[in-house]
């Protein structure tokens, strides 16, 4: 996915709280402008943390221009939607896999599907040097602020992780602290949960190539590692995931691995949706 601009800041300093989605959700259906004085009150919250789920929103896919999008309708609608209240985990693996592949919020794409090659365990300022490096290749020095930086890199963390010295149960109640991608290590260091995680459903992962692959119907081991690294899997994981699939769908999905070479056939075109609606069903 091409990157189109470099954002890191926006979610005034607030991780998303699991509920902020669906309560952006009603805020946006309900055809409330977040500029306007009554959305505190609509919300239920402070003027930053109106700004904070404005941010969210769009960062996940759940909005566009403040515009609700197709997929929050799926998953948020209180009649229709598939998740409304995020209580399963193949939710947050969904929600996960957008907030990165998005790039809305530069830091998780970069750090998922960059940083990560690089490091499985890390502490702070070396993402920091990792984001002032990207912008310096990239000709966009003059984008990056230090402490601006930092403070995104610590949302990220409280995002994913559950806190060490926990004040109330507010810490808990990141989104994705329950994917488990990331640990706190010894000190001030941090560690991909590789082996620990949490697993993703195999319709996830299918979901996800097929949202990444375009209109290709032979998906290389490139797109496939990326994968594999957005849901912080191995590569063996990754392997025994396009099997899965392939045994699920003998029919429209075929996992090669000739002369060294893997890759992913798709005999017939497979719906996102489709796919999602099993997961579901």
């Amino acid at each position: 996915m091409t990157q189109k601009k470099y954002s890191f800041s926006g979610h005034e300093s607030f991780s998303c709280k699991s509920l902020w989605l669906k309560k952006g959700f009603d805020f946006v259906a309900n055809e409330i402008d977040f500029n306007a004085p009554e959305a505190v009150v609509a919300l239920g919250v402070g003027k930053n943390m109106v700004s904070a789920i404005r941010f969210w929103m769009r960062a996940f896919g759940m909005t566009e221009s403040d515009t609700l999008t197709p997929l929050s309708y799926y998953l948020l609608d209180s009649e229709s939607g598939k998740d409304p209240f995020m209580e399963d985990l193949g939710t947050l693996w969904l929600l996960h896999f957008h907030l990165v592949y998005n790039s809305e919020a530069t830091l998780y794409n970069w750090f998922f599907l960059h940083f990560q090659k690089e490091r499985k365990h890390f502490e702070r300022q070396h993402v920091v040097s990792f984001v002032h490096r990207k912008l310096t290749e990239f000709g966009k020095q003059n984008l990056y602020n230090e402490n601006t930086v930092k403070k995104d890199i610590g949302v990220l963390l409280q995002n994913y992780i559950v806190p060490e010295k926990v004040q109330g149960l507010d810490d808990y109640s990141s989104l994705l602290i329950d994917l488990d991608l990331l640990r706190q290590s010894e000190g001030k260091s941090y560690v991909f949960n590789i082996e620990g995680k949490r697993r993703v459903p195999s319709e996830i992962f299918l979901y996800a190539i097929l949202t990444m692959k375009g209109a290709d119907n032979t998906v290389s081991y490139d797109i496939l590692q990326d994968a594999g690294l957005l849901f912080c899997m191995n590569d063996m994981e990754v392997i025994a995931m396009c099997r899965e699939i392939e045994a699920n769908r003998p029919d429209s999905v075929k996992y090669s691995d000739t002369a060294g070479v893997r890759q992913l056939l798709f005999i017939n075109n497979l719906n996102p949706l489709d796919v999602l609606n099993e997961y579901y069903g």
